[in-house]
């Protein structure tokens, strides 16, 4: 498990996962920053929407392609493979979630960390 100190290093590792899943035309990518809060889980949070479930999973390998090539970075935890409508990908200072639309608006995850610093990316 790597563990980061520099803030420097995890915005790289953002802007790699978000390339990825630019490369991909992911929708509706946001970033959330919860450095600031106390009690959060991660550094930040990457989270995008996807048409379908190949979509889901073609985002997915996109940015764990773009985040092992840019950063040499690894998940250390991959989660909802098997069904492609919500895909996790836990790199400790970073969690990135790759939603189908429906999935996303039954979550609202902007809303429970609607503390954290959110950045709409274009």
């Amino acid at each position: 498990m790597t563990v980061r100190t520099s803030t420097q290093q995890i915005e790289k590792l953002v802007n790699a996962i978000v390339e990825g899943m630019q490369e991909k035309k992911a929708n509706n990518i946001v970033t959330i920053n919860l450095e600031k809060l106390t009690n959060s889980v991660t550094s930040y949070f990457v989270i995008c929407e996807a048409e379908s479930t190949t979509q889901v999973d073609a985002i997915a390998d996109s940015v764990e392609e773009f985040a092992r090539k840019k950063m040499t970075e690894k998940p250390i935890s991959r989660e909802g493979f098997s069904s492609a409508q919500w895909i996790l990908l836990d790199y400790f200072d970073v969690v990135v979630h790759i939603f189908q639309k429906e999935y996303r608006d039954f979550y609202r995850i902007e809303d429970l960390w609607g503390d954290g610093d959110i950045k709409h990316i274009d």
